[in-house]
């Protein structure tokens, strides 16, 4: 059975950094494509970032270009998010979850519609 486990989240100032790991369990990580969403207050949940099965294609949103790397360690079940140069409005609970390899060139789409607990991000001075 999938499982999907966020952890990193926390309370950072702008401009801090905080990298979020998302453990997998019940698949063999390396023949799924993963992405990171998050969803904040009062929105609705959007596609941050999502990287192929064998982590050489990216994609990420405009808003977190430049400041936000997505990679994976496949021998570890785990697909990680640094986030460097946070801002305020990049508060918002996180989740990951398996996306389509087919659209991560050029969107995060989920697959199975599998979520975990999410892990929350507040930036705030």
């Amino acid at each position: 059975q999938l499982q999907l486990v966020e952890s990193g989240g926390g309370l950072v100032q702008p401009g801090g950094s905080l990298r979020l790991s998302c453990e997998v369990s019940g698949i063999t990580l390396e023949a799924y494509a993963i992405g990171w969403f998050r969803q904040a207050p009062g929105k609705e949940r959007e596609g941050v970032s999502c990287i192929s099965r064998s982590g050489d294609t990216t994609h990420y949103a405009d808003s977190v270009k430049g400041r936000f790397t997505i990679s994976r360690d496949n021998a570890k079940n785990t697909v990680y998010l640094q986030m460097n140069s946070l801002k305020p409005e990049d508060t918002a609970a996180y989740y990951c979850t398996t996306v389509f390899s087919s659209e991560v060139q050029t969107r995060c789409v989920p697959k199975f519609n599998n979520w975990g607990q999410g892990t929350q991000v507040t930036v705030s001075s």
